[in-house]
């Protein structure tokens, strides 16, 4: 599967700019899956405004990303504030996966910082499961950001089915040699690729590290072509990665750690979606 991986730095609150610049990037390549970084439709440190700036059914910020999956063939994962279906008033900072048939789906996130400068957990309302969306007839795991430092997130999607884990991310360059190093184990402990697209640019002195990287089913470093594009800020990137979506039936075999896990007294299955 060809991926295209957009680490960009999103304008805070203009909606429609990073659109715009998500369907530009989109439109350089053909990918089979563009990945863009957590909350990069709306920008991060949004405050208050999280409400008036959270996506639901039908508004017209969905629709152009149905319709823009529609034109180009591509499925797209991107961050997004999304309305909480079952409870009014509560938001998501969810990873969207928009496909070109059109169908939506919404990974939340489960763990939300709420140390130092991070306050996700004063604005948004977490999920505590986690379950694969189908792209092109393949599993794929999505994760936002800290959910990546607790492991069973990446475990409960693999042991669900997932062929590939993609983590989308809006992380301080202060982390960015953490999470070098949670990638690869987490490839190696599910045995299967992972990717990472990390946002850049600075919001309210937060100043975010990039990083973006996609690892095989042994925890390798895949390498990234750059393809050009008009960047706004120096550390922005888009780039095109293959990732081979059926190692991760061809490796677990050898190195049964899912077998195991799943058979171990006490463990706990993935909740029903």
């Amino acid at each position: 599967m060809r991926l295209l991986l957009g680490q960009l730095a999103p304008v805070r609150a203009d909606v429609d700019r990073n659109l715009a610049r998500l369907e530009a990037a989109v439109r350089t390549v053909r990918s089979d899956l563009a990945v863009f970084p957590e909350l990069f439709v709306s920008g991060y440190a949004l405050g208050d405004r999280v409400h008036g700036l959270a996506l639901h059914e039908g508004d017209r910020s969905m629709e152009t990303l149905r319709r823009v999956a529609r034109e180009t063939e591509t499925s797209i994962v991107v961050g997004a504030p999304v309305v909480r279906g079952e409870r009014r008033g509560e938001v998501e900072n969810a990873a969207l996966l928009v496909d070109p048939a059109g169908t939506v789906s919404s990974q939340p996130k489960r763990h939300l910082p709420n140390f130092g400068p991070f306050e996700e957990g004063l604005v948004y309302t977490p999920t505590d499961a986690s379950h694969p969306v189908e792209v092109r007839g393949h599993r794929v795991g999505l994760e936002i950001c800290y959910d990546a430092f607790f492991p069973e997130v990446a475990r409960d999607l693999a042991l669900a089915g997932a062929e590939m884990i993609v983590n989308i991310s809006a992380a301080p360059v202060t982390s960015r040699r953490l999470f070098e190093k949670l990638f690869p184990a987490r490839a190696v402990e599910n045995a299967c690729p992972v990717v990472y697209v990390n946002r850049v640019g600075v919001e309210d002195g937060f100043v975010f590290g990039g990083g973006t990287g996609a690892w095989d089913a042994r925890g390798e470093p895949l390498e990234l072509e750059t393809v050009p594009w008009a960047a706004a800020s120096p550390d922005e990137r888009v780039s095109t990665v293959e990732v081979d979506l059926a190692a991760a039936a061809r490796w677990r075999p050898f190195r049964p750690v899912l077998r195991d896990a799943a058979t171990r007294p006490g463990r706990r299955s993935p909740p029903a979606p």
